[in-house]
């Protein structure tokens, strides 16, 4: 299950850059598709400004799957108050787990890893150092893990 479809997934919301939908087989699993290169900071928290106030509210989430597969470029105050602010409402929420799959790009992943480190170093104490956040290469894996 590598890719979405209908068979295994129930879409929940589109929007201009990423696509929300319920994994069939695990109704507790939500997954955020981007499906463009890049996703403005506006769009990107609107997207996950969604998903707290509308999805997480309605529904018992408690795994959270970010399919970034098609991203070449992010941005890195999008990212901060992803970790920062979103993650920390989405925990009181009840989401505690969280799984990324990265494009196969090396200079992207590195990008990422040197975010989150500085995330890391520069909020020690933040909600999100107490989630569980792991990398997965599929979406199967991310699912099932």
């Amino acid at each position: 299950m590598d890719t979405i479809n209908t068979t295994n997934s129930q879409l929940v919301k589109s929007f201009n850059n990423a696509d929300l939908y319920f994994s069939n087989d695990h109704n507790s699993v939500l997954i955020v598709k981007s499906t463009q290169n890049y996703i403005p900071e506006n769009q990107f928290r609107e997207i996950f400004n969604y998903v707290t106030d509308t999805v997480l509210l309605k529904n018992k989430v408690k795994k959270l799957v970010f399919d970034k597969r098609s991203l070449s470029v992010f941005n890195q105050p999008s990212m901060e108050w992803y970790y920062t602010q979103w993650k920390k409402k989405a925990s009181s929420l009840g989401l505690k787990v969280h799984r990324k799959i990265l494009p196969n790009d090396d200079l992207f992943n590195k990008s990422v890893k040197i975010g989150r480190e500085g995330i890391t170093a520069k909020y020690p104490d933040a909600a999100f150092n107490n989630l569980d956040i792991q990398y997965r290469d599929s979406l199967e894996e991310a699912i099932s893990s």
